[in-house]
This record gives structure tokens, C-alpha cells and sequence, in this order.
């Protein structure tokens, strides 16, 4: 297995401001240059649409479902364009089957996406809804597995905690869910892009992920892998554009029962998006060509030194780098994180944020030396 490689910053791609220290991608990612150029172009493109062709409405669409799908290591017909993580997992939960008695497994403090469409399905179908709690010893997996019964049918979870990285081993969780016949559920809009993931090895029955963090791209643009044993359920709307024959405008008004092939029967309507679908396209084809191995090597030798330069100076805790995924990084304090922190962050230019009981402070490959100097100083200002 070839070595991840330690990538250079790659700030000139960007239009951040030298004065600027934005360490918050787990918030929303800036776009690249380049991102922003090619959705401009789109824009420009809708302008003028006389020369947007029927053709048109597929083209960038298939494209941009093609490199995510070689991003997650699955088929293009695997794939469907959704505009926000909570839309496919509103997919999954109408797919999935619950009873009476069963029970949906979702972390503590897990993000509301992917916890409130699962407890409104156990409340319908008379099942429990149940929360694993936040672990001493941030030991998610372990905690995942004790509570994986007999009556658990469905585990929804992410691939890291959103607060803090808390990294959960899903192959170990996959292996657990198939033992006892329970769906696995991934939203990874906290990893993707930035945490290697290959469907052939985790088996999800579902996996979203929006596409605005550490994808880099638009926001309302996201994505949706479907394994092929659920292609057959309903979608949670009946678009045309998602029907057999949609291609042929001329022929839309002969309605159609059968679907695109795949996962196409559960993209949302007006998939097509032509500021969005290219600028997607770009972010995809620049994180491809940086590899997600190497992003995650080089983010996580980043955040390993900071949480340890963070330890030392301010002694703020963090996960273990073993149960935390690289690129994200959670400070803890002694209690809770102090209310003005954040503003008086913001003040200086260096920009964080506060999830839960920790500070997250989540570089990216735009980030240099410097701006972890500048975040440290003002630090050692606003605590005193």
C-alpha cells in the first residue's frame, strides 16, 4: 500500500486574505478559485438560456455523480444528487423498514440531521429511538457496539462526532449491524473529502454527505450513495427529470411508471442545477487530485502538533489521536468554553468555532504556519 504523502498548503488556490486565519472547515469550507470561477460560469451559462440544450440537463449531472462515486469507490449508478444530507437520510428513513418493539440507534449530541427524521420513524412505528452516550474514555466504537441487540434495526451514525472528531471504526460497527440484520445509515458530511471511506469495505445501506465542508464545494449541494439492495424503494418525490426516457423532452407528456436506472430515482428535482453542478465538479476533481489519503496524512500531523502545542500551553484537552479523526480537532477545557471565546477570536481574524463543550478548530490544506501562530497569540490574549 503506497504511503500517504505530506501535501504543501495549498493557499494560492484560495482568495483568503493573509491576515485571515479561517480554521473552521467543519463549519463550511471557502471555495477554491477555481470552484468559484466554474459556478460562475454556470451562472453565466443560465444567462443566456437559448443555449442551454435538453442535452444539458444530464450532462454536468452525470459527470459530477461519476467523481463522487470514485471518491467513495462505488458505481455511478450508485449515486444520487441531493441538496442536503437531511434530505437522504429522509431517503433512508422512508426505505428502511422499522417494527413495533425495534429500536434506531443515533449518538449523543449527534448532529440534528441525522437524529430527528429517526426518532419521528421509532415514535410512528411504536420503536425506541436510543441515544449511545458520550464515552469517559471516547472510546465511540466500543460504545456503538455494546448497545447493538437483537432489536436493533437500524444504527444511524457519522463517521466522526461533529463537536469534537470522535472517530468511529465503521467496519467493526458494519460486522455488528450484519449479525444482528440491522441497517447501516453513514452521514460522513464531517469526513468526506478529508477521511478516506470505500463503500466495498463498510457496506452502508445508506451514506450522505453534504457537499459544502470538506467536500469544498456549493452549499445545497450534496450527495447520496444507495447500495444496490435498496434501488427499489419509493424516493420522497415523484420529479420527471428521475422518470425512464427523460431525455426526450418532446415526449415528458408520455408519463412513464419506470425510473432512470440506479440511484437516479432518488435525485431531487431540478438536479441540474447549472451554477451548482459545476462548481461541484471542480471542488470534486481538486480534492481527487490531491487524494483524500494525502489530505488526511497532512491534516492530521497538523492537528496532532496543535492539539499538542494546545495541551502544553493552555492545558486544553482533546480526544486521543487513536480515537480521533485526523482532521478534526476538538479543544476541551476545564469547563465550559468560554462564552466571549469565539468573538474574541473573530476580532483578530482567527476564525473557530464552539460545538457542544469543545472548540473546534479545523484546518485544511489552505491553512499555514502562520495562522496557527496568530491562533495561539490570540489565545494567550483572550485567556489571559
Amino acid at each position: 500500500m503506497t504511503q500517504p504523502t505530506i501535501l504543501a498548503d495549498q493557499r494560492a488556490l484560495f482568495d483568503i486574505p493573509d491576515d485571515v486565519a479561517y480554521l473552521n472547515c467543519a463549519y463550511m469550507s471557502p471555495l477554491a478559485k477555481a470552484v468559484t470561477a466554474a459556478g460562475e460560469g454556470g451562472m453565466r451559462r443560465k444567462a443566456a438560456p437559448w443555449t442551454v440544450t435538453p442535452q444539458d440537463f444530464f450532462t454536468d449531472s452525470e459527470t459530477v455523480r461519476a467523481l463522487f462515486a470514485r471518491l467513495v469507490g462505488a458505481a455511478p449508478d450508485d449515486i444520487a444528487l441531493v441538496p442536503s444530507a437531511s434530505y437522504g437520510i429522509a431517503v433512508a428513513a422512508q426505505a428502511l423498514p422499522l417494527q413495533p418493539g425495534e429500536s434506531v440507534l443515533t449518538l449523543a449530541e449527534q448532529f440534528p440531521s441525522n437524529v430527528y427524521p429517526w426518532m419521528e420513524k421509532a415514535r410512528a412505528a411504536n420503536a425506541a429511538h436510543l441515544d449511545v452516550p458520550r464515552p469517559a474514555d471516547d472510546d465511540w466504537t466500543a460504545a456503538v457496539l455494546a448497545r447493538i441487540d437483537a432489536r436493533t434495526r437500524i444504527v444511524a451514525l457519522p463517521h466522526c462526532h461533529w463537536t469534537d472528531g470522535g472517530l468511529l471504526d465503521l467496519a467493526a460497527i458494519r460486522a455488528a449491524c450484519s449479525h444482528v440484520g440491522a441497517a447501516l445509515v453513514i452521514d460522513a458530511t464531517q469526513s468526506l473529502g478529508a477521511l478516506p471511506f470505500d463503500v466495498a469495505a463498510i457496506d452502508p445501506d445508506f451514506l450522505v454527505a453534504g457537499g459544502y465542508k470538506w467536500l469544498m464545494g456549493p452549499y445545497s449541494f450534496g450527495y447520496m450513495y444507495v447500495a444496490p439492495r435498496w434501488q427499489q424503494a419509493m424516493p420522497i418525490e415523484q420529479n420527471w427529470i428521475a422518470r425512464k426516457d427523460s431525455e426526450n423532452f418532446a415526449g415528458l407528456v408520455d408519463y412513464k411508471s419506470d425510473y432512470q436506472p440506479g440511484a437516479r430515482r432518488f435525485d431531487v428535482g431540478e438536479r441540474s442545477n447549472f451554477a451548482l453542478t459545476p462548481a461541484a465538479i471542480a471542488a470534486l476533481e481538486m480534492i481527487l487530485g490531491w487524494g483524500v489519503a494525502n489530505v488526511q496524512a497532512t491534516l492530521a500531523r497538523r492537528n496532532a502538533a496543535l492539539a499538542a502545542r494546545a495541551r502544553d500551553e493552555f492545558g486544553l484537552g482533546s480526544a486521543p489521536d487513536a480515537r480521533r479523526a485526523g482532521h478534526f480537532l476538538g479543544l476541551r477545557f476545564a469547563g465550559a468554553v468560554p462564552a466571549d471565546l469565539p468573538a474574541k477570536l473573530a476580532a483578530e481574524q482567527v476564525f473557530v468555532s464552539v460545538r457542544g463543550r469543545a472548540m473546534r478548530v479545523t484546518p485544511h490544506l489552505y491553512n499555514t504556519d502562520a495562522d496557527i501562530d496568530r491562533l495561539f497569540r490570540v489565545l494567550r490574549a483572550a485567556l489571559g
